[in-house]
């Protein structure tokens, strides 16, 4: 196929949920998490488990960078626009982020903080530029995809010699996620975060190619199958994980191959190895403290790290009890388990991360499935 309404064919879609609702006759279970928010939208916004037979439960996980992103970095990105002279700079979905006491990004703009939203680094780059009396600062947040860009910003403002830039670096791994969720008590082992299966990320896999997810199907014998993100995509991926299990197999495979190699992008890896470093460990929201599982500026570019140059206080800040969005990215729950959703917890007014980011689950339940009930479906 090669063209957007061929991956959207509604004909093709009832030939794969014929062929998936065969292959689950025998009546086992299969639970398959999809990591990306991409995929969660994609499953509710085409209905695809209104398709998909009632052995096969999707369960969803981390989502995407903002929602996983702790309230203390956020917190620390309140810090540091509270210092004199500060420009910070971030994309629009963080800013609406509550932290502590509910305060967000965007609150403490209303505040008077010079907090502005931007569709890229470079649009921060150029800030800078425009206000060399100031200080401009960064708040580089994202998986693996958004991490090449960020390197390409430093290495920017080092060539022009910009001095005035610097970056607050929230990048994650999704290796580190999965390996993590896979750890407390998935796979194969039976308990509640039992996971059979997982739909791989796509533009993630694009960078980093297929091979860092087969320690998941050596070590945890849970297949993964790297999926597009339009709906005959995560079909066809449930389809092949249905395949996978239904033969005793725990192999990568990747069903996005007209974007994604086993290798992924050479450049981009090599420029992120060139500028990054990891983290002994970093804090996920849902997650605790994951090993290795982030990354910072290596010390030759540490001049741009908004961390070392404000001394960013690193404080562990406890959700809001009443939201579940820790349970949700790490499959323990779904959006309608939580109390505040729908009444207390709405996009207008979220009180957690998985209702503001636009790849959240309890975002893509809010605009496509909210009316309806699901209870059974994705547990």
């Amino acid at each position: 196929m090669k063209y957007l309404d061929e991956f959207r064919d509604g004909r093709l879609a009832e030939t794969l949920s014929r062929a998936i609702a065969a292959e689950t006759s025998g009546g086992r279970r299969y639970r398959l998490m999809e990591f990306c928010g991409g995929h969660t939208h994609a499953i509710s916004r085409y209905g695809i488990e209104d398709l998909l037979p009632g052995t096969v439960h999707l369960v969803h996980g981390p989502g995407c960078p903002v929602c996983v992103l702790p309230v203390g970095r956020i917190d620390g990105a309140i810090h540091i626009a509270g210092r004199p002279g500060v420009i910070l700079c971030t994309y629009g979905d963080v800013m609406r982020v509550p932290a502590s006491n509910r305060v967000s990004l965007i609150k403490a703009k209303a505040q008077g903080l010079d907090v502005r939203m931007v569709y890229s680094i470079l649009d921060a780059l150029d800030v800078a530029r425009r206000n060399p009396d100031r200080t401009v600062v960064f708040l580089a947040i994202g998986f693996e995809t958004t991490t090449p860009p960020t390197a390409l910003a430093v290495k920017a403002a080092e060539a022009e010699g910009i001095g005035n830039f610097l970056v607050y670096v929230n990048h994650v791994l999704t290796p580190a996620a999965i390996g993590s969720i896979l750890e407390d008590g998935s796979g194969t082992g039976g308990g509640p975060a039992a996971l059979d299966g997982i739909i791989g990320p796509a533009h993630v896999s694009a960078v980093i190619g297929t091979r860092p997810y087969e320690v998941f199907a050596r070590d945890h014998r849970t297949p993964v199958v790297i999926a597009g993100f339009e709906p005959l995509d995560v079909m066809q991926a449930i389809l092949m994980l249905v395949r996978q299990l239904n033969a005793g197999r725990h192999e990568v495979e990747n069903e996005y191959t007209r974007a994604v190699t086993r290798d992924g992008n050479g450049k981009a890896r090599e420029l992120i190895a060139e500028v990054f470093e990891l983290r002994s460990t970093f804090e996920w929201r849902g997650l605790g403290l994951v090993p290795f599982s982030a990354l910072r500026l290596k010390e030759a570019y540490a001049r741009f790290d908004a961390e070392r140059r404000f001394e960013v206080p690193v404080v562990p800040v406890a959700d809001n009890p009443a939201c579940a969005c820790g349970a949700i990215v790490r499959g323990l729950g779904k959006p309608t388990d939580c109390k505040l959703f729908g009444t207390a917890c709405t996009p207008d007014d979220p009180m957690g991360s998985c209702m503001v980011s636009a790849e959240g689950a309890c975002a893509a339940h809010w605009a496509y499935g909210r009316f309806r009930d699901r209870q059974g479906r994705t547990g």
